[in-house]
């Protein structure tokens, strides 16, 4: 495995790969890696000849400085998990090599974009466009493997891939849980003990919800779900949205169509951390 920190390099040994025919796949990371990253780059190296992982803390998706700067930052752990599972290049950039002026770029893909993470969290979506479209214009792979636990992020970065005519396929890799539940996440690192206990009551409750969804209605499953975080002391609920899966409008009956999927951020603890995650209820 070779790290890579600058795009000239980077691109020197692609083009050489590339005319021997190579298949190039790509995983952006912010770093901080884990168990579910892991998973996206295993499904890569089964799918490519060469997998390229991107770990860059991209300033420009956080509308919080406070949140960027508590942000976790593992590199030596990270290319040792990426090693361990067969990544071929670790590309490290510092913020001035993938940034050297500033991105004035303005991303927006409504309805994807504006709802949920996009309202709740302005400009966010458009930082993570831009870095994406500058790793998939640096790395041009043939395949970008994202984890549906960032579930908006996947319809947002489809829609710019149609939009830009990036030719790039999307490849969504299923959520990986700890055993209790809790959707793996680097921000879990974060969590003090008492914190990290209580959270997976956030995957808890959506689970149950499917069962009280088959005899109740979309507004009393949704409810449901925020009364039961709501009543752990310690977690409170910034939104829950049951929506279409595909266009993530919400829905207000079941039979609204085929794919529903309820989406929730979570603040737990003191600091608070905030924290993702979804359950499909229906799917087409």
């Amino acid at each position: 495995m070779k790290v890579v920190h600058t795009i000239v390099e980077l691109q020197n040994d692609l083009f050489t790969l590339r005319k021997a025919n190579k298949s190039v796949g790509l995983v952006p990371t912010m770093g901080a890696l884990h168990e579910g990253h892991a998973s996206l780059v295993k499904q890569s190296v089964k799918d490519n000849d060469v997998t390229v992982v991107s770990v860059f803390l991209n300033p420009t998706q956080f509308n919080d400085k406070n949140d960027l700067a508590n942000y976790p930052r593992t590199l030596d752990a990270d290319c040792e998990l990426l090693e361990g599972v067969g990544a071929d290049y670790v590309f490290a950039p510092a913020v001035n090599e993938m940034y050297p002026t500033e991105d004035n770029r303005h991303f927006e893909y409504p309805p994807v974009s504006t709802v949920m993470e996009g309202a709740h969290r302005p400009g966010h979506f458009n930082g993570v466009c831009q870095v994406v479209s500058r790793l998939f214009y640096i790395v041009r792979p043939d395949k970008a493997y994202f984890g549906e636990k960032d579930w908006q992020q996947i319809a947002v970065i489809k829609a710019m891939v149609k939009a830009l005519d990036i030719k790039v396929t999307i490849v969504e890799c299923p959520i990986i849980r700890e055993k209790d539940g809790l959707a793996m996440s680097s921000r879990n690192t974060l969590l003090a003990e008492d914190e990290r206990a209580i959270a997976p009551n956030i995957y808890k409750a959506l689970k149950s919800s499917v069962t009280y969804a088959k005899k109740h209605t979309v507004q009393q499953t949704h409810d449901k779900v925020v009364a039961d975080i709501n009543a752990i002391e310690g977690l409170e609920v910034e939104y829950f949205s049951i929506v279409d899966g595909d266009t993530l409008q919400d829905v207000s009956s079941w039979d609204d169509t085929p794919y529903v999927v309820g989406c929730i951020t979570v603040y737990c603890g003191k600091t608070p951390i905030r924290l993702i995650d979804h359950i499909k209820y229906k799917e087409s």
